[in-house]
């Protein structure tokens, strides 16, 4: 049954990391938030049927499991309806106040087009509503980032503190947690020095960048000479400050254009295989060749919407859902029961009034991934807008050229809450591992 599970999850994934980005690219600004809010409506009313489903009720549990096989035909019918209703014209370029209540709704034949028709009252309160809300939700999710990341970069300085001093092999743990801090640093100074060689990096931003490398060094060297904090403690929060200043710079991309391809070499007068080899890749080829055109079409859908994902916001995404996902199964260690909580998931029936708070985010993940998600692609499009990149269009649509602002103060927040927690924390505070067996 796990089995399904995970290959469901997968398909899941899959499909809303290659959808949302392709409604953006091919409708443009609207379209790609009419089709990401429509997802996250449709999940959150699944999983409200799921939540609301007794396990006695064979109705309903028919009627999620129903739900939950035709998901896969209602997706593709969400964005092809996205496509068809709100794709880009040459008159969307105002905000939406000035569509709904200006002028130019004097065309409308009738209050129910002007309510219910193409750039209506439904359709502002509705996809405007939408937007606002993931504008202002950037910054939320950006420090809880922050915070769930020195959630995990202190949960992991308590276990290889427990792992060194249970006794035992302690000499070899030691060794081996120092190989791994000191191999995080270098790779960590490797991406530091990638980011100074990039062009645009200007005065400020390079003294942005020593000032903040400075704290953090400062930072990892109060904690280990103070004993409040261990070496992988401080190369995990330089390796997290490191990931933060080389998502402002970059894209994942690289910074010069790619060489042109070198002409093609002249055939040889012998194969370059033996004759079998290459008779079966001939074969191959022209059976390739013969496969149905529609096929063909559908390789090439997935090569064009593989082409729309960007690099730092699937890397952003992943990174994030992971120290969400982490912090889920450290908080109720902290509160409850150590390493037998780490391994259990937050529940509804949790006594603890934060696991409840927990399992019940768990049952609606799939619409809060949607949202994360949409949400880290607007702050890539306002981020290269704003560079003067190639997102030109992105503002013409009526979105903000916004920057790396809240990035900057995920990275200094972070650094003062490590840093206060420094300050006010005891010596070897085993919060987490407090009431593990000591062999």
């Amino acid at each position: 049954m796990w089995i399904f599970r995970i290959t469901s999850a997968v398909i899941f994934l899959t499909s809303i990391v290659l959808s949302v980005p392709l409604g953006f690219d091919v409708g443009g600004r609207t379209c790609g938030l009419a089709f990401s809010l429509s997802l996250a409506t449709f999940y959150f009313w699944y999983s409200v049927l799921r939540l609301a489903t007794p396990d006695k009720s064979r109705f309903r549990y028919l009627l999620v499991q129903a739900i939950g096989l035709t998901q896969w035909i209602i997706l593709p019918s969400l964005l092809i309806w996205s496509l068809n209703r709100f794709s880009v014209d040459a008159d969307n370029t105002s905000g939406w106040v000035e569509r709904t209540f200006s002028g130019k709704r004097a065309k409308d034949t009738s209050l129910r087009e002007w309510i219910f028709g193409p750039d209506g009252l439904v359709e502002a309160l509705t996809i405007g509503t939408w937007d606002k809300l993931l504008r202002w939700s950037t910054p939320v999710f950006q420090l809880v980032e922050g915070f769930c990341s020195l959630l995990v970069i202190q949960a992991a300085g308590q276990i290889t503190r427990w792992l060194v001093n249970r006794g035992g092999r302690s000499d070899s743990w030691m060794i081996g947690l120092l190989v791994m801090s000191a191999s995080i640093i270098s790779s960590s100074v490797y991406f530091l020095w990638r980011v100074m060689q990039f062009p645009q990096i200007g005065n400020v931003d390079a003294t942005l960048i020593g000032i903040t490398i400075t704290c953090a060094v400062f930072l990892g060297a109060w904690g280990i000479g103070s004993g409040k904090g261990n070496p992988v403690e401080s190369s995990l929060l330089f390796a997290y400050i490191v990931l933060c200043i080389y998502q402002i710079f970059t894209d994942y991309q690289p910074s010069h254009p790619l060489d042109p391809m070198p002409p093609p070499p002249q055939a040889a007068d012998f194969p370059p295989f033996p004759p079998i080899i290459m008779a079966s890749y001939t074969t191959l080829i022209h059976v390739l060749s013969t496969l149905p055109s529609t096929i063909h079409g559908g390789f090439n859908f997935i090569m064009a919407a593989l082409s729309t994902i960007t690099p730092s916001v699937i890397i952003s995404l992943a990174y994030r859902f992971f120290v969400l996902y982490a912090s889920t199964r450290i908080i109720p260690a902290i509160r409850e029961s150590g390493a037998r909580a780490l391994s259990q998931e937050a529940s509804l029936d949790d006594s603890d009034g934060a696991g409840q708070i927990l399992g019940l985010l768990s049952w609606f993940s799939p619409s809060i991934l949607i949202t994360v998600y949409t949400s880290l692609l607007m702050q890539h499009f306002a981020s290269t807008s704003g560079e003067g990149g190639g997102g030109e269009w992105w503002t013409s649509q009526g979105g903000d050229a916004g920057g790396n602002l809240w990035r900057w103060i995920n990275v200094a927040g972070t650094m003062a809450l490590y840093a206060l927690e420094l300050y006010l924390g005891k010596e070897d505070d085993g919060t987490l591992t407090g009431h593990w067996k000591a062999d």
